[in-house]
This record gives C-alpha cells, structure tokens and sequence, in this order.
C-alpha cells in the first residue's frame, strides 16, 4: 500500500455543507467523499491526457506518412464490429 500523507484543501462553506449532508446521506465520512471525488477526478483527467496525446502522435504520424482511413471505410470497420461480427482492421493508405 502507498504511503498516505495529508492536504490541505480549502472549501467554500457551501461546497463543504453539500459534502457534509452528501456524506451523512452516504453513511460515509467527508474525508472518504473528497478522497473520492479527487480520486475519480484524477482518473478521468488522466484518460482525457492520454486521448489527447494518443491524438497529437495520430496527427503526427499522418503528417509524416499520408497514411489514413476515409470515414466512410472507418465506419464500414465499425458497423462490423458493432454487430458482433469479426473484421479486420483495415489496412491504411495514401
């Protein structure tokens, strides 16, 4: 288990009244609701991050190589999947 330290955060008291009555409501403390909040907010950011770089290096790559799906082929690849079937990934082109 990592090693816990402490933060300070400072609150508006009408945030820090809506964790209260969120966490009474919860039958859990409002150190356990920020912990969460904080928690699942870090998560999603990070997934957000790593689509955006995942984006830039795509952008990046096509720039340098041309390669690429029309839509209309992507689509087609995504209709197959979605329907449960097995399809290969299409191949890129200039």
């Amino acid at each position: 288990m990592a090693a816990l330290s402490t933060t300070s955060l400072k609150l508006d008291s009408s945030i820090k009244e809506r964790v209260h009555r969120l966490a009474s409501a919860r039958r859990r403390s409002p150190h356990w609701i920020m912990r969460e909040a904080v928690e699942q907010y870090v998560e999603r950011e990070e997934k957000r991050e790593r689509l955006h770089q995942d984006a830039l290096a795509a952008w990046e790559a096509y720039r340098t190589t041309g390669l690429h799906l029309t839509g209309k082929e992507a689509d087609a690849w995504l209709a197959k999947l979605e329907a449960g079937g097995r399809a290969a990934t299409p191949k890129c082109h200039v």
